[in-house]
């Protein structure tokens, strides 16, 4: 029977609505191959401003689209500065390859927590890019 309620009862749907619910995507493509980096751990940090020290906030892996969800919640994420760390080099190898980047850190300002960011990654062994997508 369909109530128009989400049913969190299962691990996987809990995931598929932390994913949906956060504020904070990434997607990462191994341009190389044309293929998502599928299995590539990925950290989020966020900067204390006091310390100048970063703190984890979480920790994933990309999915095979290539994508992490469920990075942070909408309550936990708020103004400051924060990086995503994807692990390159772990990928690589795990690819039989080696590569220029160990690991590639992205570090960026939030100052409007409310509205919704993606950060794609795009790679090869020997270079990256990225940009603040929608």
């Amino acid at each position: 029977m369909l109530t128009g309620k989400a049913d969190l009862s299962t691990p996987l749907r809990q995931i598929m609505a932390a994913a949906a619910s956060s504020p904070l995507t990434t997607h990462v493509l191994n341009t190389g191959d044309g293929i998502p980096a599928a299995k590539m751990a990925v950290s989020l940090h966020r900067l204390d401003s006091e310390l100048m020290i970063w703190n984890m906030l979480s920790i994933g892996t990309t999915n095979e689209d290539g994508r992490c969800p469920g990075l942070i919640s909408r309550e936990a994420f708020i103004s400051g500065m924060y990086k995503l760390r994807f692990e390159t080099g772990s990928y690589w190898e795990s690819l039989g390859q080696t590569s220029f980047h160990p690991y590639v850190e992205v570090v960026f300002t939030i100052s409007s927590p409310e509205q919704r960011f993606h950060l794609p990654l795009l790679m090869s062994r020997f270079s990256y890019s990225t940009y603040r997508g929608s």
